[in-house]
């Protein structure tokens, strides 16, 4: 078993609460610690300030006045923290502004558990190494 303090932090933040739940299951299953049930940007900037999450998915419409983009851009502004996105939106609008965030990986939903596991192993584990 992993030592607490060894686990990784992903902060979830996804509006659709079934979807939030499974990507809180496959990542517990990767063995990292998920954050989830976060359905808005504002509370999301709020909670990355807080705990100071290894990795972020992040679903790119969220309730509210601010979309997880324009969520991810505030939380650039004190963190580098990496990101996942994933999203019912590929139209290039959507992509084009993500690049501003300077995301890791950009996951069009539906996405099942080895989608996200070979995102998070091409991408995030290799900074963690």
């Amino acid at each position: 078993m992993m030592d607490k303090n060894q686990k990784k932090t992903v902060m979830i933040v996804e509006d659709d609460l079934i979807l939030n739940l499974l990507y809180e299951s496959y990542l517990e299953k990767l063995g990292y610690d998920a954050e989830g049930e976060l359905v808005y940007g504002k509370t999301a900037i709020e909670i990355a300030q807080k705990i100071k999450p290894d990795l972020i998915l992040m679903d790119i419409s969220l309730e509210g006045e601010i979309d997880g983009i324009t969520a991810m851009k505030e939380i650039r502004k004190f963190s580098d923290v990496p990101v996942i996105y994933i999203t019912g939106n590929s139209d290039p609008h959507h992509v084009q502004r993500a690049k501003e965030t300077d995301y890791l990986d950009y996951l069009v939903k539906p996405i099942e558990f080895n989608d996200l596991k070979e995102s998070i192993e091409r991408n995030f584990n290799k900074i963690h190494k």
